[in-house]
């Protein structure tokens, strides 16, 4: 049932996500890094999605054969982050970093052209089927949270590569989807971009991710400094992606009924008092816990709309480099540069001062959906 065989992918990748982006820092800590190389350390990872996805995007638009590149990205990411078994200097592993992620952040905007393609009219159950990464995440998460308690951090790229070999094999059980039929000729890819509510939702999405910035490079380290034991933070980091699972859940509901302006003008906003409550309150365990559960909006809710909006945005041909797009300019420039940014101002003005900045962020993304993205003119809204 293709339902299962998406679902695995999405499950591999996510459990990856979820052993790196928690735990990368405070591996790299353990071998004797600090904040600033960290976050550039984290920096080079997010910003490799700024080239991969458009290329590989590229290549499966102009092939025809987007899952041979998920393939092959699939498989070359493993073989690239096994360098860093080999070596814990600075410009050793920036270059392992910069192969892998490209790798890896290539594979994941194609693979969600596909699952779309796949779901055909139903892509509003799209959620459905993304759920499964954010098991795999939690069970990733949580488990190494309590492994970590008891065994040092130096055991994290054996279990990362594993994963990583996991997603190669599920992408060997996923066949081409049929892209929708082209009607008529295809309209520039310019003149799409050029569009008003096309050009916010990139900025929208790009703010966004940088306001994430501190949260994906630092959070656990935050904890750990505030007195939290491994296995605690990694059931708070789980306990956020179980509420973005709740909310998958129900997206399919939630979209017709409300729109997707809506929904991510509701985003935007929770996100930033999300980043708020943790910057100003991480010695409240349960305030901490309540802004964990914020994001079911600040990225499930978020994510979910950008991919409806996105594959209504680019249609036909344009829907590979439309996913890349997507990826690119958030979770690649934007994350890059909050990772960047966060590794400054904590060692600058203190950890604090990174989720204020973040808050910041949010609220003018914010400001710019409000302005230009227009609720009749956007499909979905």
């Amino acid at each position: 049932m293709i339902y299962w065989r998406l679902s695995g992918f999405y499950w591999f990748y996510f459990a990856a996500l979820g052993a790196l982006v928690p735990y990368w820092s405070l591996y790299l800590k353990s071998v004797g890094f600090g904040p600033v190389a960290i976050g550039e350390l984290m920096a080079i990872m997010m910003a490799t999605r700024i080239v991969a996805p458009n290329l590989a995007g590229w290549l499966a638009d102009h092939t025809g054969r987007r899952m041979a590149v998920v393939r092959c990205a699939s498989f070359l990411a493993p073989v690239a982050f096994a360098g860093v078994l080999l070596g814990h200097g600075f410009g050793w592993l920036a270059l392992v970093v910069a192969l892998f992620s490209f790798f890896w952040n290539a594979a994941l905007p194609q693979f969600e052209a596909i699952t779309l393609n796949h779901l055909g009219p139903r892509v509003h159950r799209y959620s459905r089927v993304r759920l499964w990464g954010s098991i795999g995440f939690i069970l990733s998460v949580s488990g190494l949270g309590f492994l970590f308690q008891r065994y040092a951090a130096g055991l994290l790229p054996l279990v990362v590569l594993a994963l990583l070999f996991g997603i190669g094999v599920t992408s060997l059980l996923v066949p081409d989807g049929a892209a929708p039929p082209r009607k008529g000729a295809p309209r520039p890819l310019l003149e799409v971009l050029g569009r008003r509510e096309v050009a916010a939702l990139l900025v929208v999405c790009f703010l966004m991710q940088v306001s994430h910035g501190p949260y994906y490079a630092f959070f656990t380290l935050y904890l750990e400094d505030h007195g939290y034991r491994a296995g605690l933070i990694g059931l708070l980091w789980a306990l956020g992606v179980l509420a973005e699972i709740g909310v998958f859940l129900v997206m399919h509901r939630l979209l017709p009924r409300f729109g997707a302006r809506s929904l991510l003008l509701a985003s935007l906003a929770l996100a930033a008092l999300r980043w708020l409550l943790i910057g100003a309150f991480p010695r409240h365990l349960l305030l901490i816990v309540f802004a964990q559960t914020l994001h079911a909006a600040s990225f499930g809710v978020y994510h979910a709309v950008a991919i409806h909006l996105v594959h209504g945005l680019f249609t036909g041909r344009h829907q590979g480099r439309g996913q890349a797009l997507y990826s690119s300019v958030s979770f690649g420039a934007g994350a890059a540069l909050g990772s960047l940014a966060s590794g400054y101002l904590w060692a600058g003005l203190g950890p604090s001062a990174a989720f204020y900045g973040a808050a910041l962020v949010a609220g003018v993304a914010w400001l710019v959906a409000w302005r230009w993205i227009p609720a009749g003119g956007v499909p979905g809204a």
